[in-house]
């Protein structure tokens, strides 16, 4: 019976040790746990919505209105046969939903409160802008009086985009607008029957030439990519001097 307890007591401890060393974790490297998506910095997630909020979206609301104007009214006159003054007022009001969408959207994100008259106060703004710009022209952006005093002859198109303008750089200047025979005369040059300078089937100029002398040319490279964005021809040539040469687009 001895000899039987000996035996059981050792098979327990065998037993014992064994489980012992089953239960212990192996030497070596840990085996690295799978990883989930990179989360993103909170902070560069608010710098983003801010630069939306603050940035982005007063830029846009206040730079698509003047796109919609005055690409519009270019595009509709050149791709439509609709009269000048029916392409400016569609433009305008494409450009006045866009205004109004663009201020309500940003007014309802601050929690403000407008009044009935809100939405026609800024019809009124881009009705006001484009009476601006087509019925006036400072003294400060036109070579001489002559110039000046026959501006409402060059076409609506024109004195629109050639308005924007002038109140984005007031240097611009204009050096032509309409001419007659007796103009090339006098400048030296033979009279040039087919020019836009002009008047022209609908009782208006076509082109206008605008001063590129004693300017910095990443201003005039500025005003001539300005007129091709907006749908007009551009040509920097020389005739009496060197000028940019601006015109309708063909119809």
């Amino acid at each position: 019976m001895a000899a039987i307890q000996d035996i059981d007591r050792a098979l327990a401890d065998m037993q014992r040790l064994s489980g012992q060393t089953t239960s212990s974790a192996p030497v070596g490297r840990k085996r690295s746990e799978p990883r989930g998506p990179k989360q993103k910095s909170p902070n560069r997630n608010g710098m983003g919505r801010w630069l939306w909020r603050w940035i982005a979206t007063p830029v846009l609301v206040l730079t698509l209105p003047f796109i919609a104007l005055l690409r519009g009214s270019t595009l509709l006159y050149a791709e439509t046969t609709w009269p000048v003054w029916l392409c400016i007022l569609a433009a305008g009001l494409v450009s006045s939903m866009i205004l109004i969408g663009g201020s309500w959207w940003i007014v309802r994100r601050f929690g403000w409160k407008v009044n009935r008259f809100w939405a026609r106060g800024l019809m009124l703004m881009v009705a006001g802008f484009a009476a601006y710009t087509l019925l006036y022209i400072s003294v400060d952006n036109v070579k001489s009086g002559d110039i000046r005093s026959t501006y409402q002859s060059l076409h609506p198109l024109l004195r629109l985009s050639g308005g924007t303008l002038f109140m984005l750089d007031a240097s611009s200047v204009v050096t032509d607008t309409g001419r007659t025979a007796e103009d090339y005369a006098r400048m030296g040059l033979p009279v040039n029957e087919s020019s836009l300078h002009f008047e022209q089937a609908d009782g208006y100029v076509h082109a206008l030439d605008l001063r590129t002398v004693g300017r910095a040319e990443w201003r005039n490279w500025t005003t001539q990519t300005w007129f091709k964005l907006l749908g007009f021809r551009t040509l920097r040539h020389s005739g009496t001097a060197d000028h940019l040469h601006i015109s309708l687009p063909p119809r």
